[in-house]
């Protein structure tokens, strides 16, 4: 299961585009989109600011 982002909460940041060790977090139309390669780790939940990012 991969992490999910609740687009209402995501402000386009991009905290959590660094921060992913396998690189499966984008920006398009200025928010995240987590891809098939997360492996839910969950660093990028702990890294966003607003909370946007679950698994």
């Amino acid at each position: 299961m991969k992490a999910v982002v609740d687009e209402e909460k995501c402000t386009g940041c991009s905290a959590c585009v660094s921060v992913c060790p396998v690189d499966a977090i984008s920006m398009v139309d200025g928010k995240a989109k987590i891809s098939d390669e997360c492996i839910s780790c969950g660093v990028c939940v702990d890294e966003c600011p607003v909370g946007a990012i679950s698994l």
